[in-house]
This record gives structure tokens, sequence and C-alpha cells, in this order.
């Protein structure tokens, strides 16, 4: 499913250990997982929330340093951004941040429009500026965690173990729902203006990114090709923040001897309470919803398989926290055996 986040953040089958010390055999886990999840709708849910939901990545990296010159619409939108959350107080002052909120996830299938179940847990969020980040989520007595040292991301859960990313360090987009706002100003920076929208009773301005067929090509293996990925950001034209965030992905999975099978995921989420902290307006609470589609051969068109959702509120934010350091931000052991994580510092920087 690979839902928008080159994690490898399609599910993942917990079936096999010998898989997690070699992840590039693990080529037929996808459909198995499939098949034995999603389709019969087992106990597993949580598993399957958390991998999707949990700690997916942004599409697209942060640039070095945002324009300055206002050029473009979309420029302008980007810098009226940064002057209501007041960005500027923060860029070279603050090099690390710890943020802690609370979560509920629920999952449901076909014909169902109510959650059979709501899981509550908690999470904590660590940076250090701007591609150092550490996340740990605990729900339902299931703790899963991710990370970035700068140079390769990596997610460990109970039921997989550890795991490097393909295609490179990208921001967790959870800080991307309005919690830092720095990052959320230099990944926009290059986007599309696509003109206007009404998100509720807000009239937005609609920002677009789009996903380079090189950085697409680094997410697939031999079964897996991203299509597409791309990211909108609608942006208040009365307050200029963030109001609301949405990314779709569209996945070809096929395998020897196979008919190809397409899955397109949504996630989209809605961004509020912003309050400041020490100056800089901070985003405290929202709701993301995540739609799976199915199709190709023997499928209906279109058809939703499941559908998941996430509320949350931010409980503190603190900048410029004591002792942390890249010391914070060292992978597993299991993550720096792997191939992926050679191949990180190898590449140009």
């Amino acid at each position: 499913m690979a839902p928008l986040a080159p994690l490898s953040e399609e599910p993942i089958s917990e079936a096999d250990p010998k898989s997690i010390k070699n992840l590039s055999k693990r080529t037929h886990s996808f459909r198995a997982w499939i098949a034995n999840h999603l389709i019969s709708h087992n106990k597993s849910d949580l598993r399957i929330l958390l991998s999707v939901v949990g700690c997916p990545l942004s599409p697209v990296p942060v640039l070095p340093s945002p324009p300055r010159n206002v050029a473009s619409t979309a420029e302008y939108i980007i810098q009226q951004f940064r002057a209501t959350t007041g960005c500027a107080k923060i860029e070279g002052g603050v090099k690390t941040m710890y943020a802690a909120g609370r979560v509920q996830l629920a999952m449901w299938g076909p014909g169902n429009r109510t959650a059979e179940r709501r899981h509550a847990g908690c999470f904590v969020v660590w940076q250090l500026m701007p591609n150092m980040w550490l996340v740990e989520m605990a729900v339902s007595g299931h703790k899963i965690m991710a990370g970035s040292n700068g140079h390769v991301a990596w997610r460990r859960t109970p039921w997989v173990g550890a795991h490097a990313a393909r295609g490179g360090v990208r921001p967790l987009r959870r800080t991307l729902q309005g919690l830092d706002p720095v990052s959320i100003a230099a990944v926009f920076s290059p986007a599309q203006h696509m003109g206007e929208k009404f998100i509720g009773e807000e009239d937005c301005f609609v920002l677009k990114l789009d996903v380079d067929n090189s950085t697409l090509s680094n997410w697939g293996d031999s079964t897996a090709e991203v299509i597409k990925h791309n990211m909108f950001g609608f942006f208040s034209q009365r307050s200029g923040l963030l109001v609301r965030l949405e990314d779709t992905q569209l996945t070809r999975i096929q395998s020897p001897g196979a008919e190809a099978m397409y899955w397109e995921t949504t996630i989209s989420s809605s961004i509020e309470d912003y309050r400041m902290v020490d100056g800089v307006a901070i985003a405290h609470s929202g709701r993301s919803t995540v739609s799976l589609v199915r199709f190709g051969f023997g499928v209906k068109a279109n058809r939703v398989l499941t559908q998941m959702e996430e509320v949350w509120s931010i409980d503190d934010v603190v900048f410029n926290v004591p002792g942390l350091s890249i010391d914070s931000f060292i992978p597993p052991e299991e993550v720096q055996r792997s191939n992926i994580y050679d191949l990180s510092y190898d590449e140009p920087r």
C-alpha cells in the first residue's frame, strides 16, 4: 500500500522473523499482508492503524533555505504564513524542539460508516533542526518508533523490528500538521498556486507539490512501483495559517505471473487550535482521515477498501531542549547494518 511515506510504509507482514534481517527479500509481503489482514478485517486492526497512520513522512524534503524574494503568488502565500506564525523568531535561534500529545485511532471497512473501536494513546516528538527527529507513539499496549539522523529515516515496530527508509530523508508528516512552521514554509516554498477553495468556512489559497519521477523511482522495489504522489496545502486567506493538508499516492503492485493491482492512498488532515508558544503559532489539535482504494483486474473501480481516522491534540511544546544532541538520533543497529543505510552516506549531500 505504501501509504504516503517512503519508509517502506506499506503494511508489513509480521509472520516471518527472517524478513527483519533481510528486507530486500520481502517482495511478497504486500500482497500476503492484504490477503491476510485488510480483506479479512481480523484482530490486527491496531497494527494496521499504526503501520499506516502512526509515523508517515512528508513526500518532499525540507529545502536548505526558503526563498525570501516575493516573486510569485505561491511565495507571497508562504511569506504571509511565515509572518503570521512568527517563523523568523525561531529561525537560527532555535536548534531543538520537543512536543508531547495524545491520539485516538479508529478504522472501519466497506459499508461501515462508524468505527467499531477507538484506540487511545500518546506520542512524543524530538527534533534537531532541520532533518534530525525522533517520534515515539504508544497506543493500547503497542509502541512504535521512527527517526531520522539526517541521512536515513527508519521505523521500528514490535511485529517487524527496525527497518530503514527508501528514498532519503524527509520531515515527519506530523510536524507539517502545524507543529513546525519553519519546516512547513520550507517544504511548500517551491509549490505551485492552484487557485482558491473553501475549507469549512475558510476561503483558502491552494498550494500543490508534485513529487518528481526520479524521487518516486527510489521508493519502489521489484513488486511495488509508486506512480505518483502529490501534496496540497490549504492556507487561510483570512489568517494566513495552514488549515488543511492533503496528499495522495498511487502505487502499482504486481508479482510475477499475477495481474497488476493499483492502490490509491489519501490522507487528509484538518489543522486547528493555533496557540502562541514563545511567540510562535503552533497548531494544538487536528484530525486526519485516510482512505485506501484499490482497483485493477477483478476489482470494482474505485472501491474503498478501508478507512482510518486519527484525532490528535498537543499538550506541550518546548524549544531548545537542554541536553538534546546528535547522539539522541542514532538509528538502531539493524538499520545501521542495512544496505539502504550504507547507500545514504554514498549519496551527494
